[in-house]
């Protein structure tokens, strides 16, 4: 039987981090949820709120926080490009002030501490599927390197913490993830096609379409987060968690319009800068230290995700 724990989630009213507070409320933790609600929701956890082992800080990361806690799950940043792409400098500033600040908050309180980083680390990548022990190919100059590049210093200041001061540390790189409880305005591929299937719009194919991304549901993303967090077995490394399952965009376009009944025809626009060609995670260490791999299929995930988003339009327009 699992001992109860006080964890802080930050970012825990955006689209991930609710989800993981009501896991980890389920499991009879007390939890924190940390957020500034630059990207989050009160809608997203009012559910929660009415647990008294449910207790909603409105902060900043890049503020010192203090608390004495077991285990910080930090999901604190925007992590789609509309979002981390208008205020890059404040994006910059989360990821590693804010690292910092959670860093020295788990090592006074001895609590493990799990970074949400990504697979935007490996850039537009030259190996492919990408392993953990991939560099990766990334530009410190474009538009998304306050995301790529926040991400990986990061991880370098996660693995300073360990090494200088026994840090308890777990890094769970995030490949594209999706589900329920995502916004509509995010500019993340899966919504956005959705949302203009569902309102008749033409879904927007940047390029050619033939770029790939592999696409996890958000209920298994949350399970690898909650066992890499619980893993003795991992030591401090990073962890690829996503499906690897890999489609085109064009292949996504076509699921989304079939998936909806809808009539959308396809507007292809110019390819964004430093927009990666495609992206496929190799998951043997989770399915090795973790035994941990995703289980629902993207077809599934893509039908309880287009009648989540059905339902909030048709609330939206009533």
């Amino acid at each position: 039987m699992s001992v109860n724990k006080r964890i802080l989630v930050t970012g825990g009213a955006g689209f991930l981090g609710s989800y993981l507070c009501g896991r980890l409320l389920a499991q009879g933790h007390d939890v924190i949820c940390l957020d500034n609600f630059h990207t989050g929701s009160l809608d997203n956890i009012r559910a929660h709120m009415a647990s008294d082992r449910f207790h909603l800080v409105r902060a900043d990361v890049c503020e010192p926080f203090h608390a004495q806690v077991d285990q910080i799950f930090n999901l604190a940043c925007p992590a789609s490009p509309v979002h981390y792409q208008a205020d890059p400098i404040r994006t910059m500033r989360t990821n590693v002030i804010g690292a910092m600040n959670l860093l020295d908050l788990a090592t006074r309180t001895g609590a493990r501490i799990l970074q949400a980083s990504t697979s935007e680390v490996y850039g537009d990548p030259l190996v492919h599927p990408q392993p953990e022990e991939y560099r990766g190919h990334v530009s410190i100059t474009g538009i998304r390197a306050c995301y790529d590049e926040g991400k990986r210093s990061a991880e370098t200041l996660f693995y300073d913490y360990n090494r200088c001061h026994g840090t308890d540390i777990r890094i769970a790189r995030i490949f594209n993830t999706y589900g329920p409880g995502m916004q509509a305005d995010d500019g993340r591929v899966v919504s956005n096609f959705i949302v203009q299937a569902l309102k008749g719009h033409s879904l927007t194919i940047y390029g050619d379409g033939r770029q790939t991304r592999s696409f996890c549901y958000r209920d298994d993303l949350v399970d690898g987060l909650i066992r890499l967090m619980n893993s003795d077995q991992a030591e401090p490394q990073a962890i690829n968690l996503g499906n690897p399952g890999e489609f085109t965009m064009l292949e996504l376009a076509g699921m989304v319009i079939d998936l909806t009944g809808s009539k959308s025809r396809l507007l292809f626009m110019p390819l964004p800068q430093d927009d990666p060609a495609q992206r496929r995670p190799d998951i043997s260490k989770a399915q090795s230290l973790l035994g941990w791999q995703p289980r629902i299929a993207l077809q599934t995930g893509l039908k309880e995700t287009v009648a989540y988003f059905d339902r909030a339009l048709s609330v939206v327009a009533a």
